[in-house]
């Protein structure tokens, strides 16, 4: 596995890159590092295809700049180009859970050239339009709404100690939490920073220990910024309203997955915004961090969608 750092975007991004073959991108999310791929690194390699995954923007080994609006779409998906330039790479498909999910649904949407297929995992694509989905929570008073703690300047002290707050959100969002206490995005007092009762059975610790000692290094003000951005990057994606996602693509989350109480997922939802859905599927009994908790169903799925195109 070859670990790289340069210069692009005016940032300097770290990614590892490993095979040969069609290229597949990985993009993680909140709060995650490169390395929760690493089990669909090994699976698409094996399987002959080129993985490269970065640290995202404010993550782990890159750059973390100050300013919210560094971290709209705009920003992020100009990485991942640069990244596939640095590879040496003219296209790939684009794999992104979580934050990183949003993320790899925009690429594929702003820069179809470059991104042929994409895989998003545990948050459907959402069209840019307006009023945002935050603006619409905001009418409806659902201020309760978790985005709007995570936005404010507070967040990043209330995650900052890192080995509590990781451990607990991966524990809180995981399909391990039972039902009665597992996160909901909508209720504060079932919220993500309760500190983890035990030690996962589901989810790799050294995975963890890695990456609580990122986030101790790094904090947590770059992270946050992508929740920041969101505000911003809908005053600034008029010209996106009404896109459509026309490159073959896939869903996968599980079924325990508070995101799912935010909008219930569904092929027949997703196919007015996905014109080429070709693969969906729900992990049973799985929660939140479906290639962590599920690597070898993850890898299945997301493998029979590779080897499709």
């Amino acid at each position: 596995m070859r670990h790289r750092q340069i210069e692009a975007t005016g940032i300097s991004l770290h990614f590892v890159e490993e095979g040969k073959g069609p290229a597949v991108i990985f993009c993680h999310g909140f709060p995650a590092i490169w390395s929760c791929w690493k089990a669909q690194i090994e699976a698409v390699v094996s399987a002959g295809f080129l993985a490269i995954a970065p640290d995202m923007r404010g993550y782990g080994e890159s750059f973390a700049p100050a300013e919210a609006e560094a971290y709209m779409p705009y920003e992020t998906v100009g990485d991942l180009v640069a990244i596939l330039d640095a590879a040496d790479v003219e296209t790939a498909s684009v794999v992104g859970h979580d934050f990183g999910a949003n993320i790899a649904w925009n690429a594929a949407m702003m820069r179809p050239d470059r991104f042929t297929a994409v895989c998003g995992m545990s948050v459907p694509f959402r069209p840019p339009g307006s009023p945002s989905f935050l603006d619409k929570l905001r009418a409806a008073g659902r201020t309760q709404f978790y985005w709007f703690d995570m936005i404010r300047a507070e967040s990043d002290q209330a995650w900052e100690n890192a080995a509590v707050t990781v451990p607990g959100m991966m524990y809180w969002t995981s399909g391990e939490a039972p039902d009665a206490d597992r996160w909901d995005p909508f209720d504060p007092s079932r919220g993500l920073l309760r500190p983890a009762p035990a030690t996962l059975r589901t989810i790799d610790s050294n995975y963890i220990a890695d990456t609580v000692a990122a986030f101790t290094r790094t904090g947590f003000h770059g992270a946050l910024n992508y929740y920041r951005a969101v505000d911003p990057f809908t005053r600034h994606s008029t010209a996106f309203v009404g896109a459509k996602i026309r490159q073959p693509s896939m869903f996968l989350a599980g079924t325990r997955d508070g995101m799912n109480l935010i909008s219930q997922p569904s092929p027949e939802s997703m196919r007015s915004n996905l014109t080429d859905l070709r693969s969906f599927t729900m992990l049973e009994g799985v929660g939140h961090w479906v290639q962590l908790e599920a690597p070898d169903a993850t890898n299945a799925a997301l493998l029979a969608f590779l080897r499709s195109l």
